[in-house]
């Protein structure tokens, strides 16, 4: 059976700024020392299983112009511009649509865009592995990341360690973020893995669930899909797109489906998700020190500092991130990364959109 896969780039990648704006958001970054931006590898990854010409691309209509760029090889076609963000749930569909409107019937990969994997092969192994389990019914495949701490920011799935297919165990449950003791309690059971937010399935699969469990959004992706290819198609798109209900994958489908199965992956995942991953995935010093551009360290401990087009130095300073671009710099506490979007939502109240 073809095999596709969906990449969801609409994210905007806030805790990355001031490098992360709204018109370049993470995805379309640069964070590894190769040189490569997130949504390049995130391609460049999964190219032996999946042709150029059947990965799509579902993003926000301003960022159409950066993926024709970073991702000359994609078809247009295939880039999938949402009207307007309403969660996981109708940006897979509008994907699954497409590709039955394509292929009939096809196996489908979703991934987001700002992913790492350290293991190569090891994760494309557990891809293969979950195209396998998806094609033999109408099973929904998620692959779990094996925790090695407890994280409090990270949604969780149990499964049943008693019934298998193949490596995948059945999924009992989703689980929200949880407390810190709790979190210890889940790595302690050994029978819940992080919620990763990567799924395999069939076309036919994934869209008769949403005719079951999300009917109203299936009917008017339905609508959509008569009009691909024609004249009235973002007319069409625009109207159905706007009406859905914002709402994840996983609320809307995955937490009252059945033949859910779950994959541990041990691949050296990591979500990206602050510039803390920056000390994680990029070379640093002897003194844990990670620093990129014109960059003097003297007494410097475990600090992540990117600079610019000026020569940046620092002294005595530890536990420190300082990102500098061309209007903005930050200095942070590496403790209080989360408290980035305070930025944000200070700048917006002051309407100085030129930094957003």
């Amino acid at each position: 059976m073809k095999k596709t896969a969906l990449i969801m780039a609409g994210g905007r990648g806030e805790r990355f700024w001031p490098k992360s704006r709204a018109n370049l958001p993470k995805q379309f970054l640069s964070l590894t020392d190769d040189g490569k931006t997130m949504i390049q590898l995130t391609v460049e990854r999964i190219r032996d299983l999946v042709e150029l010409e059947d990965i799509y691309i579902a993003t926000n209509r301003r960022y159409k112009n950066l993926i024709l760029e970073q991702l000359p090889g994609i078809p247009e076609e295939n880039i999938l511009c949402e009207p307007v963000g309403k969660n996981t749930a109708p940006c897979i569909g509008l994907g699954a649509v497409h590709m039955e409107k394509k292929y009939g019937d096809a196996v489908m990969m979703v991934l987001p865009s700002d992913h790492l994997m350290k293991e190569q092969g090891i994760f494309l192994d557990t891809l293969k592995e979950a195209c396998e389990i998806a094609i033999k019914d109408e099973n929904l495949v998620t692959v779990g990341i094996t925790p090695n701490y407890p994280e409090t920011g990270y949604g969780y799935i149990k499964f049943n360690p008693q019934v298998k297919e193949g490596h995948a165990y059945a999924v009992d449950r989703f689980v929200e973020k949880p407390a810190i003791e709790l979190a210890k309690e889940y790595l302690k059971s050994k029978e819940y893995l992080w919620n990763s937010g990567m799924f395999v399935w069939k076309v036919s699969t994934i869209l008769s669930n949403f005719q079951k469990y999300m009917p109203d959004t299936w009917s008017g992706l339905k609508n959509i899909q008569k009009f691909i290819g024609l004249d009235k198609q973002e007319e069409i798109l625009e109207r159905n797109f706007s009406e859905f209900e914002p709402i994840s994958i996983d609320y809307g489908i995955m937490e009252k489906a059945e033949k859910i199965y779950i994959l541990p992956g041990e691949f050296g995942w990591d979500d990206v998700g602050s510039w803390l991953a920056v000390g994680r995935i990029r070379a640093s010093d002897e003194y844990g020190n990670v620093a990129d551009g014109d960059i003097i360290t003297i007494d410097c401990k475990n600090t992540i500092i990117q600079g610019n087009k000026k020569l940046i130095a620092a002294i005595g300073i530890q536990d420190l991130i300082i990102i500098d671009t061309e209007d903005a710099t930050l200095i942070c506490n590496k403790e209080n990364t989360a408290d980035i979007k305070k930025v944000l939502e200070y700048l917006k109240e002051s309407s100085r959109n030129e930094y957003i």
